[in-house]
This record gives structure tokens, C-alpha cells and sequence, in this order.
């Protein structure tokens, strides 16, 4: 495991490219959390360092640093990647992906403002892990920014999932009561595909009577 490095401010500023008076500027602003004190000496680590550099990227991807400071206020009081993924560890089937704020605000074009980042959170899409950001699905990160380049906007992507989530909760429901009628917990996830397949050529027979309707 790495040793844990601490900066004195002139060398944190170099290391991140920025000035003493901006690493001063960015403190005042509460962009980067309290450094360590020892007596009169600050002391910053690493994570200070990420998040500078975090700063500047957003700068250079046209945030504000208003926009910034709300941004950095969701990470900070965020869920844990922990608590996201729960006592069981990560989901079964599906890949969680590790982002840096930057990456996240690439995927969603500029639109990781802190109010969909708050509703992404609130559904357990996201959750953080130190510098990084953690979404619970690859699956579900790349459908989601996909609509959104197709110019959907993210805050009704996030409302459309929440409605995704009860349905999804229900058939779940449906179909684990239907097992456990006849067969006991531990032929549920030998049988699970059976659900994911039935509802996928369901919703796949829907769509087309919806689209029939549309033309």
C-alpha cells in the first residue's frame, strides 16, 4: 500500500499547476476541504491534489466555479460506494464503473448540474469512492448518456429510470413470489434468466406495438 504524501501549500500548488493566491482562493471557496494543522503549518495530501486537479479540468470543460462548489458539496456529502453497493458486495450481473468528476461530466455534456447529480444519488445510481465517483451500471451509464447526445435532457432521463425502478421492483416482485411457490430461494438465480427473458421480449413486443401507433 502506498504511503500516504503531505504537501506544504507551495509545493501543493506546483504539483497541481496553479498559484498559491488560486490554491488560496479555491480554500476560501471551500472547493478543496480544510488542510491538516500542525501549530501555524497547513498540511495537504493527495486528495487535495486530486481535487485540484479535478477543478481545473471542469474549468477547461466551461464549469463555473459556482457550478464547481455545488458540484464538490454533492461529492463530499454523497453516498459511500459502500453503502451504494450494500452488504452483499456488487451486483450480480451488472459492472460497476469508477469515473472521475471530469470523466462523468463528458459522459452527460455538461450536464451534471449538483440537482441531477442529487437524483442520480437519491436512485443509487451514484456513489463515491475518495476522489472517484462509482455508478452502480455500465449498462445504465452508457443507455443514459447515449439519450442524452441525443439531446434528452439528463433530468428527464433520471425521472424516466425512477419510473423504470417501481415497474422493474413489481415484476421482480411478480416473479420471485411466482418461484418461491414452487421451488425454494435457491433456484432463484439458476431461474433468473428466465425472468430478464420474458421481460425483455415483452417490452420488445410493446415497443413495436407503440412504434405501430406512431407511424
Amino acid at each position: 500500500m502506498a504511503e500516504k504524501r503531505e504537501y506544504r501549500m507551495e509545493e501543493l500548488a506546483r504539483l497541481a499547476g496553479i498559484t498559491v493566491r488560486t490554491l488560496r482562493f479555491y480554500r476560501e471557496r471551500k472547493l478543496i476541504p480544510p488542510p491538516r494543522r500542525e501549530g501555524r503549518i497547513a498540511w495537504y495530501d493527495d486528495h487535495h491534489l486530486a481535487r485540484l486537479r479535478t477543478i481545473t479540468a471542469l474549468l477547461e470543460r466551461g464549469h463555473t466555479l459556482s457550478g464547481i462548489a455545488e458540484l464538490a458539496e454533492a461529492f463530499d456529502n454523497g453516498r459511500d460506494v459502500g453503502d451504494l453497493l450494500g452488504v452483499g458486495g456488487a451486483p450480480t450481473e451488472e459492472e460497476p464503473v469508477h469515473l472521475t468528476p471530469e470523466e462523468l461530466a463528458d459522459h452527460f455534456a455538461g450536464e451534471t448540474t449538483p440537482e441531477n447529480l442529487a437524483a442520480a444519488m437519491e436512485l443509487g445510481y451514484l456513489g463515491t469512492d475518495g476522489d472517484e465517483i462509482v455508478h452502480i451500471s455500465r449498462r445504465l451509464l452508457d443507455v443514459s448518456s447515449a439519450l442524452v447526445h441525443e439531446g434528452i435532457p439528463l433530468a428527464e432521463v433520471l425521472d424516466a429510470a425512477k419510473q423504470v425502478r417501481t415497474h422493474a421492483d413489481a415484476l421482480a416482485e411478480l416473479f420471485t413470489n411466482l418461484v418461491l411457490r414452487h421451488a425454494s430461494p435457491t433456484d432463484l438465480p439458476r431461474l433468473r434468466p428466465l425472468a430478464r427473458s420474458v421481460v425483455e421480449a415483452e417490452l420488445s413486443l410493446a415497443l413495436d406495438r407503440r412504434m405501430r401507433t406512431q407511424v
